[in-house]
């Protein structure tokens, strides 16, 4: 089987769905694993993908993203004759179900079991053990200039409300809306998040944010972006983390 995955996190799963041999294309953004990906070739980005390229690399079938690509691609793809596997969990139930969709598509749905089945017993405690905790606000800003977050339409806020956060920015229309300095201070989240990518914020700019809203440095937290972002074979690890981050949170709530 030929396979091209345009989506990081979908390349990652495919390596551990057993497939990664059958790849014969991924995007200059899938990094991991990262001692394997080398070998495959690059067929442009998430959102501009080399689509003639990928053609005469001749596919069985394309994994996409409907949110990290474009339709437009993908139409061009199916015009072409090319299947095309197009996914956009935004919890962990619809990643358990991704996982099993795509692990029957390229013949390993033994090993797609697993991580499903994984993915949901692990959210599942998760959920329960945030039953009797106290929920936190939080904001999870993805970029700068201009200041960026998310709603809760979102697999990131997904993973942090399951464990016990309110997104403070949930009921926002806009799944990525823009924000500013005085409407993250009107709405005063107990812990921000200030996440690796797409803007790959840095200490630093807790310094600056801490400077502009008059608050505590330790209200912002670096978080790690591919684990709560990337809707796959790391998503166990993600549920974990998620709630690793909403803990510590919680106990500073205490103080």
């Amino acid at each position: 089987m030929r396979l091209v995955s345009l989506c990081p996190s979908l390349t990652e799963l495919v390596f551990d769905l057993g497939r990664g041999a059958d790849l014969v294309g991924i995007t200059e953004w899938c990094v991991h694993p990262a001692d394997k990906v080398g070998a495959v070739e690059k067929v442009g980005g998430t959102k501009n993908p080399k689509v003639a390229r990928i053609l005469e690399l001749a596919p069985d079938l394309v994994l996409m993203n409907e949110e990290e690509n474009r339709q437009e691609d993908a139409q061009a793809l199916g015009n072409a004759g090319v299947r095309v596997h197009a996914s956009m969990p935004r919890g962990c139930d619809q990643t358990a179900a991704m996982v099993r969709s795509i692990a029957r598509a390229i013949d390993r749905a033994e090993a797609g079991e697993r991580i499903a089945v994984d993915i949901e017993s692990r959210a599942r405690r998760v959920r329960l053990a945030a039953v009797d905790r106290p929920r936190v606000t939080f904001a999870y800003l993805v970029w700068r200039k201009p200041y960026m977050t998310l709603n809760a339409d979102t697999f990131a806020s997904a993973l942090l409300e399951q464990a016990g956060g309110v997104n403070v920015y949930g009921a926002h229309a806009e799944r990525y809306p823009e924000t500013t300095v005085d409407e993250l201070v009107r709405l005063a989240p107990r812990q921000v998040f200030l996440s690796t990518e797409p803007f790959p914020f840095e200490p630093k700019h807790i310094k600056e944010l801490a400077e502009a809203t008059g608050w505590d440095p330790a209200r912002f937290v670096i978080a790690d972006g591919e684990y709560l972002s990337w809707h796959g074979s790391r998503t166990p690890a993600g549920i974990d983390y998620a709630e690793q981050c909403i803990l510590q949170a919680q106990a500073s709530l205490k103080h």
